[in-house]
């Protein structure tokens, strides 16, 4: 297997470099969940003060999604030879119900990886393709219907939420009710909630094993 070429190294690390840009009066913000590696990335913006005709107040961040994964994160390394970090990778392994293959299944895949006329672009698989055991089910709403919470779960929940415990704490969550059209949402998204609509179907994570880097 020949090396990627000199010079997309060099062109791949300069687009890191640009991707990891912060955007202007915003920052990335991490909120944390239960656990140690359960952190759920947010944007935090900054506000204008309040024009001293209208009171003249300084206005409290505000926060919404950020789904730029570590993009725009001052902070992080970006390899673009070598993707992103697994997220999930240690929430797949400690279910126990999936395993590591020796080489993918696929006889297609076998062959494309030992032709040497695509060396020069292959790019070195740093993690194995997993697959569930032997009649197990790896899918979020198999788990949502054993009720049990996962942490992509949590991580949605607290996304959700968007730091509206925040909002309240500080007397400052004034907004119009709006049209609920039926829906029956609670003032705040908790885990339980997210398992609930996700065993009943009106919900889905689509969250599989070969994709670890999802959940940003």
């Amino acid at each position: 297997m020949s090396a990627v070429p000199e010079e997309f190294v060099r062109r791949t690390d300069a687009l890191a470099e640009e991707a990891t840009r912060p955007f202007a009066n915003s920052r990335k913000v991490y909120v944390p969940g239960s656990r140690a590696d359960l952190r759920v990335p947010m944007r935090e913006i900054a506000l204008s003060d309040t024009p001293a005709m209208f009171g003249n107040e300084k206005n409290p961040a505000f926060h919404v999604y950020d789904t730029s994964g570590p993009y725009t994160d001052p902070d992080a390394h970006i390899d673009l030879l070598k993707g992103l970090s697994p997220l999930r990778a240690r929430w797949i392994e400690e279910r126990g119900d999936n395993e590591a293959l020796v080489q993918p299944t696929s006889e297609f895949m076998r062959r494309r990886e030992k032709d040497p006329a695509l060396a020069h672009m292959r790019f070195e698989r740093l993690r194995p393709v997993r697959r569930a055991k032997a009649g197990a089910n790896v899918s979020q709403m198999h788990y949502a219907r054993k009720g049990l919470i996962t942490p992509e779960m949590e991580f949605i929940a607290i996304r959700e939420n968007q730091r509206i415990e925040a909002l309240k704490e500080a007397h400052l969550l004034k907004r119009h009710p709006g049209e609920s059209y039926g829906a029956k949402l609670p003032g705040l998204i908790t885990p339980e909630f997210v398992r609930d609509e996700v065993a009943r179907g009106r919900a889905i994570i689509p969250n599989n094993l070969n994709h670890p880097r999802a959940s940003r």
